[in-house]
């Protein structure tokens, strides 16, 4: 059975989107989408290019509130900054919340995207593993 995951950060254009292409390129049964406290309504071009550099960029991935996503179901909520923890809703089924935090690379060189990419992949996929 296919288990859903939702990545919070307060953006939505680097870290949440990251993590939700990450997590839909390297756990199996797991799916997972994104959405920003307050959206940034665009992906940061260095998000995408580093995932388009490791072959994981998918054109359906974008910046979106997280109104559109309310109404569904999921098995676990990951907030991925401190902002959207503190902002995070309650969903009407009892789900699960997890907060893993990252710096935000937006403003700075593209290596720290590299940097980024690879804290989410060796830090967040285990901790998602370890609580679905």
């Amino acid at each position: 059975m296919l288990k859903k995951v939702l990545v919070m950060c307060t953006g939505n254009s680097c870290r949440s989107i990251i993590a939700e292409a990450l997590i839909n390129s390297y756990l199996d049964g797991v799916e997972a989408k994104s959405c920003g406290s307050n959206p940034s309504g665009r992906v940061h071009p260095n998000a995408k290019k580093v995932l388009e550099m490791n072959g994981i960029w998918r054109d359906d991935y974008f910046s979106k509130s997280l109104d559109t996503i309310l109404d569904e179901e999921f098995d676990l909520v990951v907030t991925v900054c401190d902002n959207a923890k503190e902002r995070c809703p309650l969903f009407p089924k009892k789900t699960k919340v997890i907060h893993v935090g990252f710096s935000d690379p937006d403003g700075k060189d593209f290596s720290e995207f590299e940097k980024t990419y690879e804290e989410i992949k060796t830090t967040l996929l285990p901790k998602i593993k370890e609580s679905l």
